[in-house]
């Protein structure tokens, strides 16, 4: 089992290494919240609005075969 002098350098280490990770958790968080966030709000409706309207083209486009196509029998219904 070690002695007390052998394990307070380790510790000093340890609470060192712990302090450096929070301080970079703290730089992380806050380029996130400065630079990630407002960019993916400002881009984020954009995509979103160029989604809406290819699905709205979709949407056209598979009513436009619907209309166009003869209808098809139902397939449970028995034939006379």
């Amino acid at each position: 089992m070690p002695d007390e002098s052998s394990k307070r350098p380790w510790e000093e280490r340890l609470h060192e290494a712990g302090s450096h990770i929070e301080e970079d958790l703290r730089r992380v968080i806050a380029y996130i919240n400065d630079e990630v966030v407002p960019e993916v709000r400002r881009n984020g409706s954009e995509a979103l609005r160029a989604a809406a309207t290819e699905l709205h083209k979709l949407a056209e486009r598979i009513d436009s075969r619907r209309a166009s196509a003869p209808p098809r029998p139902p397939k449970d219904v028995p034939k006379p």
